[in-house]
């Protein structure tokens, strides 16, 4: 009895572990908040913005004074001036110099302001770009997630649909039985079912093909396991139907992340103008240099001992002149401490630059850049033209999807009707399967319409609704 019950818990653990396994469903902001962080599209955009922050590091470097120092050792072969005692001597000799230097910008045309603004706008340009970029990724998922919560209602109706052809198969095979109908009434019902058995494989295909078009925004790889959460659509009234278009576009340019880009590109352009005139200014550097040299060669110094020479002689008693000259030995370098401060060296002072003429390089460069001004200016005229235009079709697409739906249903209510009442007059005797197949059809297919229509106003008024800056939800 105890390993019955160790047995029944083995298995409840194992089942309770598989199920924890499971990936659960995912929702519509599940998703969203998935693609939004994998989407490759949004890393680069985000790799944009990082470049765009380490290029503000550099303006804002551009500020500080620049400090270089070097040193260099040398061997000289052969022969050589000392240029500690200024000798030339043929031998090896080292030395070893030393030396740093600092700069200061004090006017260069406004220059690193610029940049250092430029550099701000461009930060600001590429946080719109990502939340632009963020924003498209949103509505691909939501037209994705619509799109599996479609199929999955058109794999019910085409199930429904199936389901009711098998009880007009029964219900035929009774009157066959019964002599009130032959058996080509009943082949023409097989034929009827065998075409919604396809049309039920294919649903079944087309819920499969959305899920893994869906998994791929989410860069998901386990097809198979992926699914979202089913909920039971309500095509809602929308209430910015009531809106005009030309609210709906005064609103977007408020905060459609795309102006906003436009117009930092604008400004941007700007700075470029500034910056470009910033180099027909003159500039002006404050400097200062330090170097010094060690050597490493020996001295000559006295050793002494003293040596009488003649230098000449007296010329009445022709006798020598003598001179007493100290004998020279090699001793050592100078410490390396001492021939740091010995032969040390500064050198500063102010430099300026004029530019004169280059090849009209610098004014081409402005005029270049107020090229591009008008450029910006043109893009941000362009976007805001099909920023209008999309919102206008959007709200017409919308609206027409909305009395599209309302007389799918009402087409939907008809057929419905039409075919319980062809139900009746089928199997009173007083309707042929020909009429019957007929009037069942059209009342799949508005089924079918129904749907299709439902789900086309939905993702409508979501993309309406969007560019009115509402969020994206169901």
């Amino acid at each position: 009895m105890k390993g019955v019950q160790f047995l029944l818990i083995v298995i409840l653990l194992s089942l309770v572990i598989e199920l924890r396994a499971q990936p659960q469903p995912m929702t519509l902001v599940e998703c969203i908040e998935m693609a939004v962080e994998k989407n490759i599209s949004v890393k680069q955009s985000e790799l944009a913005l990082n470049d765009a922050e380490i290029n503000k590091d550099d303006a804002t470097g551009n500020f500080f004074p620049s400090l270089n120092a070097q040193a260099n050792h040398t061997w000289n072969v052969g022969l050589n001036q000392d240029i500690t005692r200024g000798l030339l001597e043929n031998k090896t000799t080292q030395y070893t110099s030393f030396g740093a230097s600092i700069n200061v910008d004090l006017y260069n045309g406004l220059r690193n302001l610029n940049q250092l603004h430029r550099a701000n706008l461009a930060i600001l340009a590429g946080e719109y770009q990502l939340e632009d970029m963020k924003d498209d990724v949103r509505l691909m998922v939501a037209n994705a997630y619509l799109q599996i919560l479609f199929n999955i209602e058109i794999l019910e109706v085409q199930r429904s649909q199936l389901e009711i052809t098998l009880k007009d198969v029964g219900r035929t095979q009774k009157m066959i039985e019964a002599g009130t109908m032959v058996k080509y009434d009943l082949l023409e019902i097989e034929a009827t079912m065998a075409t919604q058995e396809q049309s039920l494989i294919q649903a079944e295909n087309n819920l499969r093909l959305s899920k893994i078009n869906l998994s791929q925004l989410l860069l998901i790889t386990d097809y198979d396991n992926f699914d979202v959460v089913n909920m039971d659509l309500e095509a809602p009234f929308g209430q910015i139907l009531f809106q005009k278009p030309k609210d709906i576009f005064e609103k977007a340019l408020t905060h459609r992340k795309d102006i906003k880009f436009s117009l930092t590109n604008i400004a941007i352009a700007e700075k470029d103008v500034a910056l470009a005139k910033g180099t027909l200014h003159p500039s002006l550097v404050a400097f200062y240099g330090y170097n010094t040299r060690v050597s490493y060669a020996d001295r000559i110094t006295g050793d002494g001992i003293f040596t009488d020479i003649p230098i000449g002689f007296i010329s009445s008693t022709k006798e020598p002149v003598l001179r007493s000259v100290e004998g020279n030995k090699a001793i050592g370098p100078i410490p390396f401490g001492e021939q740091f401060d010995l032969n040390a060296g500064h050198n500063f002072g102010l430099r300026v630059s004029i530019p004169i003429f280059n090849g009209l390089m610098a004014r081409n460069r402005v005029e270049r850049s107020k090229v591009n001004l008008l450029r910006s200016q043109n893009q941000l005229q362009q976007e805001k033209l099909n920023l209008e235009n999309t919102i206008n079709q959007a709200y017409n697409n919308a609206e027409g999807a909305f009395k599209f739906y309302e007389a799918a249903q009402k087409t939907e209510l008809a057929r419905r009707k039409a075919y319980e009442d062809a139900i009746n007059r089928f199997e009173a005797g007083v309707m042929n399967i020909f009429d019957f197949n007929q009037i069942k059809q059209r009342f799949e297919m508005s089924s079918s319409d129904l749907v299709r229509a439902k789900f086309d106003y939905i993702f409508k008024l979501i993309v309406l609704e969007f560019y009115f800056g509402e969020n994206i939800t169901l």
